[in-house]
């Protein structure tokens, strides 16, 4: 009987293991979950759980290796459910939109309560490039409400790091702005926004052209807070992300 049950346990502990790997084994052409541990702010370790997105076989991989996509979420994604991850943006459209098949799309989760912490998140994108055909030169980093101010906050922490930058209705520092003036940045917001004024792009746009940088800014005049489902349904956006490339 002992024999029996520790032989059950044994087969349910591999066939697990065995499950686990197989829906966390990363897949041309599907977006699977993934998690790794990383340093975040002040060194502390922190575990970020993640969709991992890569191109299809059929894709031809660039010379250099593929542009990786950071797509930052909202507030109300925040937690321990993967999937509200995929409730909006690149996330969301992955598999729907071909312009996205040339892409290594990562999407973090940001734990429940708490703000983008972007030296996690720059650590994920150090661990992505060391496991993954990532074009160094072509990174994009992209996020909306929160994840816009997130993005902007990746470009102040590390103004080299990107190839360009798309935030959607967030906002960040003006007095930072001179230290990435040379990314290439497009900016969205919703004029009828109430729960992050447009003035809060308007002023990080108005600061980047006073330094010199040249953002391209779009307004949604109908729009509110969401300004992102416009904007990332829009395959000319990824066209120009894909355009983009770090001067050597």
């Amino acid at each position: 009987m002992l024999m029996n049950t520790l032989a059950a346990a044994v087969l349910l502990t591999v066939a697990t293991s065995v499950l686990c790997r197989s829906a966390d084994k990363p897949e041309p052409g599907k977006q699977t979950a993934q998690s790794v541990e990383v340093a975040g702010e002040k060194s502390a370790k922190t575990t970020l759980r993640y969709w991992l997105a890569l191109p299809p076989v059929a894709e031809t991989k660039p010379e250099g290796g593929w542009p990786l996509m950071i797509f930052l979420h909202g507030a109300g994604e925040r937690g321990d459910d993967l999937n509200m991850v995929m409730k909006h943006g690149p996330a969301k459209l992955v598999g729907t939109l071909p312009e996205l098949n040339r892409f290594i799309i990562v999407s973090p989760q940001c734990p429940s309560g708490r703000w983008w912490d972007v030296e996690a998140v720059k650590g994920l994108i150090d661990h992505i490039a060391a496991t993954q055909p990532v074009d160094k030169d072509r990174i994009i980093l992209t996020g909306l409400s929160m994840g816009g101010f997130g993005t902007w906050g990746l470009l102040a922490k590390y103004p080299d790091l990107p190839a360009a930058a798309v935030p959607i209705c967030g906002g960040g520092d003006p007095s930072t702005v001179a230290k990435f003036k040379h990314v290439p940045i497009r900016v969205f917001h919703g004029a009828k926004d109430t729960v992050v004024i447009p003035q809060r792009s308007e002023e990080m746009v108005e600061a980047l052209k006073n330094a010199g940088g040249t953002p391209e800014y779009k307004v949604y005049p109908d729009a509110a807070h969401d300004s992102w489902t416009d904007t990332y349904s829009d395959p000319k956006l990824y066209e120009w992300m894909l355009a983009q490339k770090k001067a050597k």
